[in-house]
């Protein structure tokens, strides 16, 4: 059976190291989010660096999720004092529990605070694609996904809550939301 995969980017106002109270509400909230999500029903994994500290995302070490990489226009900071991203790459059973995890609890919280903490683009922040069970995506294969989003709107290969797509291609509707299905 297919797994749902889900990549998220957004530009931070500032970097990650910054000893400031945004950034530490920000790391805090995401602590407790990161926790619960987890845990939730339908969760089957996500990205994690093994060697990771605080601020380091190019070059830690990803084990199976692969190299870190970000969109073409991420145009901040690469070392650990000037990252500016927050960036998660994860595993679903399918859309309806991830569309419960992401709205509702903590993360509900954290996305009502969203704009202290991230640049408004006009970028897509998130995106959908399925895989067949087994298959751990990359962080290159998000990136890919969230570009091609980006220039090509929602089709199967890469959606949205908004606009989803079964894992046989078929329009989905998840949440209220999405295409009517009638």
């Amino acid at each position: 059976m297919p797994h749902l995969a889900l990549y998220t980017f957004g530009v931070l106002k500032s970097p990650l190291v910054d000893p400031g109270p945004l950034t530490g509400e920000f790391y805090a909230m995401g602590e407790s989010v990161y926790r619960r999500m987890s845990r939730h029903p339908g969760h089957l994994g996500h990205a994690e660096a093994a060697d990771g500290a605080r601020g380091v995302l190019f070059g830690a070490d990803w084990g199976v999720w692969g190299e870190f990489a970000v969109p073409t226009w991420y145009d901040k900071g690469r070392t650990a004092e000037t990252t500016a991203l927050a960036t998660t790459l994860s595993l679903w059973t399918d859309l309806r529990p991830a569309f419960d995890a992401v709205y509702a609890g903590r993360h509900r919280e954290a996305l009502s605070r969203r704009h202290d903490w991230f640049e408004r683009t006009d970028h897509p922040n998130y995106v959908f694609w399925w895989v067949a069970e087994g298959v751990i995506p990359t962080w290159r294969d998000g990136v890919s996904r969230l570009e091609s989003l980006r220039a090509h709107g929602p089709v199967p290969h890469a959606f949205t809550f908004h606009d989803a797509f079964a894992s046989d291609g078929t329009p989905a509707r998840v949440g209220g939301i999405g295409p009517n299905n009638d």
